[in-house]
């Protein structure tokens, strides 16, 4: 109990700082989007350098195609989310981002077979129709910043998918130093081709903040899933919802509307069924894996 009482607090704490990320890119407003990535994962090299040194991991990685690709996903997630952060309100960006748990329920069933129960069903339609009431579909000047932000929960879903697969091969500490390598070499051109703006002073300090939010981020989300399994925790990242409100009505003045309220509602609600779903599914697996033992005691 007091490792997974430690596990939410953690969590809450990445929450916390991923929000504080997120204003950080919202207050650098038009800055170039590969600026901002490069800043934003240049701190996390580092981190996860010590990391993957700590852990005994190999830093090259073992299965380098699927590194790549999740890379590759994760930046343009990382990408489309910063560009929306940038256009649309603070809290409509990152609600809409926190649709990519039901992007990887999609893209596991697809691709690694998983099942996917009538209960998860049933919250991946509730979180569809709140990504419908926050985008609001129109033709609007919020439309295409709107659907990039559900784009980069579509890129992260691919991604965290694909990061299901590298489980068997990498370990955590490796994909994330793999990614941060990647991301920030990745912006390199575009910076060299033009996309660089010199920052003022205040700038250069939220491109620190940047940088230091989301390596604290991950850092925590770390520790939590060392003091909790994945799943407990999965609910609790909902409060970067909460967080983001909160920074955007502070620092932004960025008031939601009763639409987005409602969609986030949804989203949240469709979070915590799909967390039932998956607590149901574990409770369920370690009943078999417990009868299968009884029984292979009573055969010996």
């Amino acid at each position: 109990m007091e490792n997974r009482k430690k596990g939410i607090t953690y969590i809450l704490l990445s929450s916390l700082f991923f929000a504080m990320m997120a204003a950080a890119v919202k207050f650098l407003g038009d800055m170039p989007t590969a600026e901002k990535i490069f800043f934003r994962n240049l701190v996390g090299i580092f981190i996860a350098f010590s990391l993957v040194k700590k852990s005994g991991s190999s830093l090259t990685g073992n299965n380098k195609k699927l590194l790549i690709l999740r890379s590759i996903f994760g930046v343009l997630g990382i990408a489309a989310y910063f560009y929306a952060l940038a256009n649309i309100k603070l809290s409509d960006a990152v609600i809409l981002n926190k649709m990519s748990p039901f992007f990887v329920m999609i893209f596991a069933a697809l691709f690694l077979k998983e099942k996917v129960s009538k209960k998860q069903l049933i919250a991946l339609v509730t979180a569809a129709l709140g990504a419908i009431l926050v985008i609001r579909p129109g033709f609007d000047s919020n439309l295409i910043p709107s659907l990039i932000a559900l784009m980069s929960s579509l890129f992260a879903g691919i991604a965290y998918t694909i990061v299901r697969q590298l489980r068997k091969t990498d370990s955590a500490a490796a994909v994330v130093f793999y990614f941060s390598l990647f991301s920030t070499l990745a912006m390199i051109p575009f910076l060299l081709s033009g996309s660089f703006v010199i920052p003022t002073a205040i700038q250069a300090a939220a491109l620190l903040a940047l940088g230091l939010f989301a390596a604290a981020a991950q850092l925590f989300m770390t520790n939590a899933y060392r003091h909790a399994e994945a799943g407990e925790l999965s609910i609790y990242t909902y409060a970067n919802i909460v967080f983001s409100s909160i920074f955007g009505l502070l620092l932004f003045q960025e008031m939601p509307d009763l639409f987005s309220v409602f969609g986030a509602v949804l989203i949240i609600s469709a979070g915590y069924l799909n967390y039932r779903a998956k607590e149901k599914e574990v409770a369920e697996k370690a009943a078999e894996l417990k009868l299968k033992k009884e029984k292979q005691k009573s055969t010996i």
